[in-house]
């Protein structure tokens, strides 16, 4: 099994030239392959948006004739009243088209945009479930979810500044220079491009000065959120011990990091959109006096000085945006990177090239010399050899730490083993496909924990096609259908965040009832009944009987009380085989299984004598309290 430490996904890391890699994988996103429609929106889009573009050039020429006309700097033809109203309603036409084209724009493209982060959500969520249990045991729930949540929004955002603000920006940033340089001389030009670089110049220098502050952010912003889930989702043992105040003030502690990074990435903003000013001003500044200087000189009308000012206005607000381009797609970009870095993490159960489904017959399992470990200073198993005879019950018992609940981890392909194999008639697992493999095996875990959903879609869940008829037969199985109906919204009764509605037996029988929803061949238990009172546990019990009659059975037990009916009881001791053998054969060994019974025993005695002992002290007492009354009663006057 591979060692290979997975990189880091809830911390901010450099992203060293990485923007445009992502770029790169986020293009198959905006020209998708097989989509012809989706292609157009695009190319109609991009031909909005130039003219636009074009439109927004050629609004300020309307302005100059229109102010030339005024001051009577044009020939006699474009005095007329009819010809200054033509310009005047061209140039409001084109603030209108200006507005109305760049709407039209991001309607079309909407359908690309949403499309590309539903397809990189669904794309990771996907793969978030193709991870291995090891990637989860070692994850915050909180912290991934954030990362996706925040991925999924810095993608519409890169798309969008990335193809409608920087290449837009581009263009009219070349045909305002062109414009100039044609009309008026190339000097124009040069302020306009010395004014350009030194804008985005400067917009960059800053914004990498801000990236880092943003990335404090958004790590803070991902702890926060992470213990706000973790201590929601153990509400219970947060009341327990009465921590709600120390919950508080975790959460607090994580919120004042967030709110410290935060006042320094509006801070920054408010310096950056400063600079930015002062830096276009002053190229405004130096044009319009050489527009001035040119007026006075007879070279140039009113209506050049007008048009050159509207020209540079306009030219600001692209300019504007892309400061906030650049600052919008790096910190989206920051926002994906985490996200990115998740999906280039590698699942380590995959399926192998050839791999089939699985077949199953009489569904015999067998373990071969199987050895594993979660740590290589810390074997688990060591060469562990075990079958599961078809349609029998094979119980696996010994203390914690034996390996017990390792094993139907290692059945159900959690892990790979590091040695040996495990075989389903005759088919090694690592050979199959996963998903055909889990379909083949049911599970009634310990601590059954349900979807906050209602009980009908909890047991459904084992068959998500299986009728309503079906799902009430499973639960009349399980034992639990009286109780479903005693509710007053029965099967449509929500069952609360992980099932924290239900007692711990109602949970488990309705595990049971999924589990036989299911119908899997071969069946594993895992200390189903451990957590249970003795009464729960014997109607449990009655439940699962049902449920492993005429399938193969591994239980993995702690109470030994409920495998003495066990086709043969497998003793692990230090991950191997110490003994084996029927419930009475063990007994007669008189070894470490014996011993374990003997002291299962003795505790379940001692309990039972310290109910009769609790029982007998309420008799005496009320026994005693009786007597006062009585007598009371009798010295009464």
């Amino acid at each position: 099994m591979s060692r290979r430490t997975p990189p880091s996904i809830e911390k901010p890391v450099a992203m060293d030239g990485d923007e445009w890699s992502i770029l790169r994988d986020m293009l198959p996103y905006l020209w998708p392959a097989g989509h012809p429609g989706l292609k157009a929106r695009v190319v109609f889009s991009l031909v909005a948006l130039v003219l636009s573009k074009l439109v927004t050039v050629a609004a300020p020429y309307a302005f100059k004739y229109a102010t030339d006309a005024l001051t009577g700097k044009a020939d006699v033809a474009t005095t007329a009243i009819t010809a200054i109203v033509f310009f005047v309603l061209a140039y409001g036409f084109a603030r209108i088209m200006m507005v109305v084209l760049a709407q039209i724009r991001d309607a079309v493209f909407a359908k690309v945009s949403q499309r590309a982060v539903k397809e990189l959500a669904v794309r990771t969520f996907r793969h978030l479930h193709a991870l291995s249990l090891k990637f989860h045991l070692e994850r915050r729930t909180g912290g991934l979810s954030r990362i996706v949540s925040r991925g999924t929004m810095g993608i519409d955002t890169v798309l969008r500044f990335s193809l409608f603000n920087t290449f837009p920006t581009i263009l009219e940033i070349a045909l305002v220079a062109g414009i100039l340089a044609w009309s008026y001389g190339w000097l124009y030009a040069v302020v306009i491009l010395v004014t350009v670089i030194a804008y985005v110049g400067f917009t960059y220098a800053a914004t990498e000065w801000r990236i880092n502050i943003r990335r404090d952010m958004n790590a803070a912003d991902t702890e926060a959120n992470t213990k706000a889930v973790d201590s929601l989702l153990n509400f219970e043992t947060v009341k327990y011990f009465g921590n709600e105040e120390h919950e508080v003030k975790r959460y607090a502690r994580s919120m004042e990091n967030y709110e410290q990074a935060a006042i320094k990435t509006w801070v920054s903003l408010s310096v950056l959109n400063s600079g930015q000013a002062v830096v276009f001003s002053i190229g405004l500044t130096v044009v319009m006096i050489m527009s001035a200087i040119a007026v006075k000189a007879g070279h140039a009308t009113v209506g050049d000085f007008v048009m050159i000012n509207a020209l540079m206005i306009q030219l600001y607000m692209p300019l504007n945006f892309i400061g906030s381009s650049y600052r919008e797609i790096k910190q989206g970009l920051i926002d994906v990177e985490q996200m990115f870095t998740l999906l280039k993490v590698n699942a380590e159960i995959k399926d192998k090239p050839d791999a089939r489904p699985l077949k199953v017959g009489s569904a015999e399992v067998v373990f071969e010399n199987v050895s594993f470990s979660y740590d290589a200073e810390r074997p688990i198993l060591k060469n562990l050899s075990l079958r599961v005879p078809p349609g029998k019950t094979v119980a696996i018992v010994g203390p914690s730490g034996a390996g017990k609940s390792t094993i139907s981890r290692l059945l159900y392909r959690f892990y790979d083993v590091n040695g040996g194999r495990i075989l389903i008639d005759g088919q090694d697992i690592s050979n199959v496909t996963q998903t055909s493999l889990r379909a083949a095996i049911g599970m009634v875990p310990q601590d059954t924990v349900l979807f906050n959903d209602t009980i009908r879609y909890n047991i459904r869940y084992g068959r998500p096609d299986a009728t309503d008829e079906e799902v009430v037969e499973a639960a009349r199985m399980a034992q639990i259908h009286d109780f479903v109906m005693s509710l007053p919204n029965g099967y449509d009764s929500l069952v609360g965040e992980r099932g924290l509605k239900l007692s711990g037996g109602e949970k488990q029988r309705v595990s049971i009832a999924r589990t036989i929803l299911k119908g899997p061949p071969i069946l594993i238990l895992d200390e189903a009944t451990s957590a249970l009172d003795s009464f729960t546990e014997h109607q449990i019990q009655e439940a699962l009987k049902k449920v492993s009659e005429n399938r193969t059975t591994l239980v993995i037990a702690h109470r030994l009380s409920t495998v003495v009916d066990a086709d043969e009881i497998i003793v692990l001791e230090r991950g191997q085989v110490a003994e084996r053998g029927t419930h009475e054969e063990l007994l007669a060994e008189n070894g470490i299984y014996a011993a374990m019974w003997n002291r299962q025993r003795q505790v379940e005695q001692a309990r039972e004598i310290l109910k009769e002992a609790e029982r007998e002290g309420h008799l005496v007492i009320e026994l005693k309290e009786e007597a006062a009354r009585t007598q009371a009663k009798s010295l009464a006057p």
